[in-house]
């Protein structure tokens, strides 16, 4: 109900000679009435939240200053209950407003752009994942990480540089009066020499972890490897122009005298004992004491502090260095990328060794040629 106060003959008395006059009062928008005159008065119709004012109904007021009723200006206020009506069909309702904005693409077209580059980013995560393998379980710290390798560098120089030349000098052998086969005899011990005491690091240095997880240091002859080890003989050619580049890059000094290794003598000898054992050296061993410690120690415990291909990529720089060699730096580079990758995907020693072997082995044949 409406209630009308202080006139309502007044009131009722302004309805009778206005006839098409019709107030549809709406719940949820203002109404203005144009089809008054200039000297009639005006209905105006706000909304007030229900909530705000819960005990006031709808009513009407009538508002007259000096207690006299303006015949130029009327003002009709509405306040809504909690209940709307049920016959309103007003398209334009503050609800249907709100509807339609939340609907708005050009709002949506962010979000959804964000979430296609999530899933893009994903995709693209979940392809590196598939290439180069997932992290390992690395049950060390770095601490043990620096302690292993700085242990094989001076194991490594103080065996070749210090020890095995010693022992040579104490039972009167000199390197340089040996013979072909004597060097490469010399040479293989080194080698042996060197490998077992970077295997002998790794077992006391990682003695206190045991047991290790089983894709630690793993060889098995199980699994789909051997196409990636086909793959990975594809980018020997690639691997040989890296080599061409480097020399160009850094050529060796015009000062620094030309000299041939002792393998490269033995070849040029065709001294066939020296020879088998210069690839027993190059085919064998070294492919076996360095994929070991770069590929089945360092590469996996880098991955507790780096992505997959980080720790691929900073393993294979680490082996690059180990051979002392700034001409040949990013063939090698390339080389342990390609046997991280293998590795990475088949949590196994065996291709990696195997695709260091043929390399060698590819390194060899071209020096005989």
């Amino acid at each position: 109900m409406y209630s009308i106060s202080p006139f309502p003959h007044k009131i009722r008395a302004f309805c009778d000679n206005k006839r098409q006059i019709s107030l549809m009062l709406s719940s949820n928008c203002t109404h203005s009435f144009p089809l008054l005159s200039n000297s009639s008065p005006r209905f105006r119709v706000s909304t007030f939240c229900p909530k705000s004012l819960p005990t006031l109904s709808h009513r009407i007021r009538i508002s007259e200053p000096h207690h006299r009723i303006s015949t130029k200006r009327w003002k009709i206020s509405c306040f809504r209950n909690e209940e709307s009506s049920s016959g309103s069909s007003n398209p334009e309702s503050i609800d249907d407003f709100l509807h339609k904005e939340l609907k708005n693409p050009e709002i949506d077209k962010p979000s959804v752009e964000k979430r296609n580059w999530i899933s893009r980013f994903r995709e693209a995560a979940d392809l590196v994942f598939k290439v180069t393998g997932k992290p390992w379980t690395v049950p060390w710290t770095a601490e043990t990480i620096l302690q292993v390798m700085l242990l094989w560098i001076v194991s490594f120089w103080f065996i070749g540089s210090w020890m095995i030349p010693f022992g040579a000098y104490m039972v009167g052998i000199s390197k340089e009066s040996l013979t072909f086969r004597g060097q490469a005899l010399f040479s293989l011990l080194t080698d042996v020499t060197e490998g077992l005491a970077g295997i002998l690091i790794l077992q006391r240095c990682l003695t206190r972890f045991r047991p290790l997880p089983s894709d630690w240091f793993k060889f098995s002859l199980k699994g789909n490897w051997l196409f990636d080890v086909l793959v990975g003989c594809l980018m020997f050619p690639l691997v040989n122009r890296l080599s061409q580049f480097n020399l160009d890059l850094l050529p060796v000094l015009p000062s620094t005298p030309l000299t041939l290794s002792s393998v490269e003598q033995s070849i040029l000898a065709r001294d066939p004992v020296a020879m088998a054992l210069y690839a027993l050296v190059l085919v064998v061993c070294a492919p076996l004491w360095e994929e070991i410690v770069f590929r089945g120690f360092l590469l996996p415990s880098l991955t507790k502090y780096m992505p997959v291909w980080c720790s691929i990529l900073m393993s294979s720089i680490a082996f690059a260095l180990a051979h002392f060699n700034v001409q040949r730096m990013l063939p090698l580079i390339f080389l342990g990328v390609v046997m991280g990758v293998i590795y990475g995907r088949s949590r196994n020693l065996l291709p990696s060794i195997l695709l260091h072997s043929l390399w060698n082995g590819f390194v060899f044949l071209d020096l005989m040629k």
